[in-house]
């Protein structure tokens, strides 16, 4: 008779395995970051190979992502950037891993704060964050050939930041679009941070949580600023993780108190990175 108990046992036993295994070798790039000759010859690959299957894939993905969200609407549109994200993650090479799905339900909608430390942090949240999500996007992303439109197509939110009323009027023509398990994703630290620390989070995100009585979900991203530092081009390939912390109940958070809540977000981030860095 078959012992499927044993054969489990073993599964887990070599899955955590080559885990661990992956994570030491990883982890033993970061210093290579510092050689000066490996970071140059790999801007070689970066250039003649990395950047001109970006613009491919943003392309093609962009252009199929649009056809799906016009004909099936953006709930199935959105694997599509999920494959970009993947795709041009494994071409850096960077891996993921992720910590803390099982906190999440995926039948409820949640306001997804997360730090903010690379433009890679786009590629982490969308290809291994694992729930139906909108973004809050700059409005300049609109403005980018196919990823712009495609974004527009599949109901991402874009924020004019420099006009406090068109900002608003867009969150608010986020509120039908953020429900049935959708979620929506801020970074409240609203630009990334040069020096891997948090900045003073903004409140828009926690406001529109108390507005439409959602669970802020706090998530940590680590390990994308030794990838590609904010306002550098020198990218190398890495390791990170996404760290999804336990989420925040809004209930019993007024306006009067909406600081203890940005705190505690804040606090449960900040955690993350100072364990997981």
């Amino acid at each position: 008779m078959i012992n499927f108990d044993g054969i489990q046992s073993r599964v887990h036993f070599v899955s955590r395995y080559i885990t661990e295994m992956r994570v030491k070798a990883l982890e033993e790039i970061r210093p290579l970051r510092e050689n000066k000759f490996l970071l140059g010859l790999y801007q070689v690959y970066k250039w003649i190979i990395y950047i001109p299957f970006l613009v491919v894939s943003t392309t093609a993905l962009g252009t199929a992502a649009t056809v799906l969200a016009i004909v099936f609407g953006g709930r199935i549109a959105s694997l599509m950037g999920v494959l970009w994200s993947k795709l041009n993650s494994y071409m850096t090479p960077m891996f993921v891993d992720v910590i803390g799905k099982e906190k999440i339900d995926r039948r409820q909608s949640y306001v997804i704060v997360a730090n903010h430390q690379s433009q890679f942090d786009i590629f982490v949240i969308y290809g291994w964050m694992p729930v139906d999500f909108r973004w809050v996007m700059k409005i300049q992303l609109r403005k980018v050939p196919f990823l712009g439109y495609s974004c527009y197509r599949i109901g991402h939110v874009f924020i004019d930041r420099s006009h406090p009323d068109k900002a608003k009027a867009s969150i608010n023509e986020a509120r039908e679009r953020i429900k049935g398990g959708t979620s929506i994703m801020f970074f409240p630290e609203g630009t990334r941070s040069d020096d891997g620390q948090l900045i003073e989070f903004k409140k828009g995100a926690f406001k529109f949580a108390m507005d439409m009585g959602l669970t802020v979900l706090p998530v940590t991203i680590v390990g994308t600023r030794n990838i590609l530092p904010a306002r550098s081009m020198k990218l190398f390939p890495g390791y990170a993780r996404l760290v999804i912390h336990d989420p925040i109940d809004i209930r019993g958070y007024t306006e009067e108190n909406m600081d203890e809540l940005v705190r505690t977000a804040r606090y449960r981030i900040d955690q993350g990175l100072r364990q997981y860095s």
